[in-house]
């Protein structure tokens, strides 16, 4: 064991020294068809904004590709140093008999010694994010988030950890297919509530305050045929310099949100832009098809882990203490498993989601007609966030949901020449 992770450590660290080659000496080409026009940066971004965004997107990325593996790390340390079965050994004091209680104290003692691990590199991202000027939220609110999320997170948690290893100890070789099954309405249900009850958490939701901006919003939903009687704000100029605007919920709960720092930095035409694209979402029921697509890759996802679990622990388990899937202190055994190969097949998501947003910005395009507000858009966008315009290969397989900016803005001005050749032929028709 000392031998395995002595490999484990010094492969980390030379995966370390070529991510960090890899983000912060790789000049990424513009395309040549994207040479001069409105997807090229030296057309809207000063040379100093394009560096200043592509360092500060690097750093990001770096972090991301770091944090990743070393979350697997974690999960390694706490079981290679016997805190698993320490903590599953204390929860069996605490009760002998009831899982779920044994399950209250196992899942908050290990969430707290994750969350500790992952400390540093959160508040050094908080941090660079206030050092570049994206963050202005205080570390006292920032602290206070993080402590909102872990409590949200184990009121989450500790259910669905006593319902796996209740469905483990009753049907040892059918659980994951039980579990999946169970899983389903809990997961419609999350979607459901989570615009109503968990957002609130974490930031101030309200009604849009400027009510000719919101007359023009809704008379843009009915031109779409959305039955939408509101628009909701939130207040997020108290935290972060950035933009955004985003669907939430299904259902009756389904909100379309705006950002307050999107509506004091964008011009009316690009706001509506912006909620088209939205809207765009709604029409194509986009949540409707992520939620049905997590459905299906949590049926897979579930499968998977149970076959390697049983190996892992199998290969593993006596030094680690490990006696059999059924006991509480395998569960680092299944988070690792879970986020090896949900990172595996995030590009595969990726992908999906990135078609997904590319067809809203088409539908955005054609219900407002206005491809120069959305360049101008996606390019104030681009500045005030500190995005890449144009970043590396492997950061937008694993990171990027979204286009690529220089990506939307091709797209788009392309599109704005299709317009202007569909109305030149209207013209010459009259």
């Amino acid at each position: 064991m000392k031998k395995f992770y002595g490999m484990i450590t010094i492969l980390f660290v030379i995966y370390g020294f070529i991510m960090s080659y890899y983000l912060f000496q790789t000049k990424q080409a513009l395309p040549s068809a994207y040479v001069g026009s409105p997807a090229d940066p030296s057309t809207f971004m000063t040379s100093q904004q394009l560096q200043t965004a592509t360092i500060y997107s690097r750093i990001k990325d770096f972090l991301f590709f770091m944090g990743v593996p070393w979350e697997w790390g974690i999960y390694l340390l706490i079981l290679g140093f016997g805190l698993s079965t320490a903590f599953y050994v204390f929860s069996k004091k605490i009760h002998k008999r009831s899982l779920f209680l044994q399950a209250i104290v196992y899942v908050f003692l290990l969430s707290l010694v994750v969350f500790l691990l992952q400390y540093p590199l959160k508040y050094y991202s908080y941090k660079v994010s206030r050092d570049y000027g994206i963050s202005v939220q205080t570390f006292a609110s920032w602290f206070w988030d993080q402590g909102k999320s872990f409590f949200v997170d184990l009121v989450l948690t500790i259910p669905m950890v006593w319902l796996l290893y209740t469905i483990i100890r009753k049907s040892p070789k059918k659980w994951w297919l039980w579990f999946w099954l169970i899983s389903i309405p809990l997961t419609i249900m999350l979607y459901f509530i989570q615009p109503v009850i968990i957002d609130p958490i974490f930031n101030d939701f309200q009604s849009l305050q400027n009510q000719e901006l919101k007359r023009d919003i809704l008379a843009l939903a009915k031109r779409a045929d959305i039955p939408a009687d509101q628009v909701y704000q939130v207040n997020m100029s108290k935290k972060t310099t950035a933009m955004n605007a985003y669907v939430t919920g299904i259902g009756s709960n389904a909100r379309i949100v705006l950002w307050d720092t999107t509506l004091k930095k964008l011009n009316k035409d690009e706001i509506l832009f912006i909620m088209a694209h939205e809207m765009g979402h709604y029409v194509y029921h986009h949540i409707y098809w992520m939620l049905f697509g997590s459905i299906i890759a949590s049926f897979f996802l579930f499968y998977f882990v149970y076959r390697l679990v049983h190996l892992v622990i199998g290969r593993f388990g006596q030094f680690w203490g490990i006696e059999s899937v059924s006991d509480l202190n395998s569960l680092p055994v299944f988070l690792l498993l879970l986020s090896l190969i949900t990172f595996i097949v995030s590009p595969i998501e990726n992908t999906f989601s990135r078609y997904s947003e590319q067809a809203a910005d088409e539908y955005a395009i054609q219900l407002t007609q206005n491809p120069d507000a959305a360049i101008r858009s996606f390019q104030k966008l681009t500045i005030d966030s500190l995005t890449e315009p144009n970043p590396p290969e492997l950061v937008k397989v694993f990171l990027y949901t979204h286009p690529t900016m220089v990506e939307r803005l091709y797209t788009i001005s392309n599109e704005t020449k299709q317009i202007e050749k569909q109305h030149s032929e209207e013209k010459t028709k009259e």
